[in-house]
């Protein structure tokens, strides 16, 4: 069952079995809050409040640079921030691709939840448009990637573009994205709802139920939300028994509506070893990011 989740939805359990005579033992919640945090090249606000900002990291060069916007997970709450992505965002940084990683307000944050954490996202991402000149930064190469609820928003704003005029964060000229890359993501919000993950974090983020607010849902659930051709890469991991069936439901659900949509399985992998560089499932996550940009093998 999905309601022993807690950051970005899970308590990893030590032990599952990988293959005969070997054990699996998952990055754990414990591991990734101790994960180092690189300083950014600049901390930049896109909004007024203090959570609006976005943490920017340039390769070495002159640029221009392939850009991926980053969204922490987190069960979409307030006590699970930003820090636990440096270790990703630095390392796709030395990888020769600038990231954007965007703080924005959450469930138990003043102004978080509906509608503040959708416009928090949309508007950080339109940001890059004002500090791409400075930092030398390629906008015909950008895609978005997120882990856990942030896959769930990397989803969203990869299909924003289709929202209509009455939606509340609906943009007029929002920025254009190559792709999007989902790591273990929580994209089937009805779904979770019924699950009541994270203590009911769903209800918190959206206000209320499906049954509630069925707007809501719709402008808000990918799963509910056209790509507009947007390529989506999904990477589940194979011992991720919590949050997988949430993925795994929204790729059917896009495949069968015509979504360019592919879905890899890492089999070295749980819930968190996909936002760890120093896993083995680091080479999966760093491939599909480069053929997302267009960036050659090596």
């Amino acid at each position: 069952m999905i309601k022993r989740f807690v950051l970005c939805g899970i308590l990893a359990t030590l032990g599952w079995p990988a293959m005969a005579g070997e054990e699996f033992t998952p990055v754990t919640v414990a591991d990734v809050v101790k994960f180092e945090n690189p300083p950014a090249d600049a901390r930049i606000q896109y909004g007024d409040d203090p959570l609006q900002f976005g943490d920017l990291r340039v390769p070495p060069g002159d640029g221009p640079h392939p850009v991926a916007i980053f969204i922490h997970g987190g069960c979409w709450l307030a006590k699970y921030g930003i820090e636990h992505s440096g270790k990703l965002t630095a390392a796709l940084a030395r990888s020769g691709i600038a990231t954007w990683s965007l703080e924005y307000r959450r469930v138990g944050d003043a102004g978080g939840g509906w509608p503040g954490t959708f416009q928090d996202i949309g508007r950080g991402a339109d940001h890059l448009r004002s500090i791409a000149e400075e930092y030398r930064l390629d906008l015909d190469r950008v895609i978005v990637m997120g882990h856990s609820a942030g896959g769930h928003l990397a989803l969203w704003l990869a299909a924003r573009p289709g929202l209509p005029a009455e939606a509340p964060f609906r943009s007029r000229d929002p920025l254009d994205l190559r792709g999007v890359l989902a790591l273990a993501p929580a994209p089937d919000l009805e779904f979770l709802h019924e699950e009541e993950v994270c203590g009911h974090v769903i209800d918190k983020l959206m206000g209320g139920s499906p049954e509630q607010f069925p707007d809501r849902y719709r402008w808000g659930d990918p799963g509910q939300m056209a790509s507009g051709g947007v390529r989506q890469v999904l990477i589940i991991g194979k011992y991720d028994d919590d949050w997988a069936p949430s993925g795994r439901r929204y790729f059917r659900v896009a495949r069968e509506r015509g979504d360019d949509i592919r879905m890899v399985d890492a089999t070295e992998s749980g819930h968190f070893e996909m936002i760890d560089p120093d896993s083995t499932t680091w080479d999966l996550v760093l491939e599909s990011a480069r053929k997302l940009l267009g960036i050659p093998g090596d």
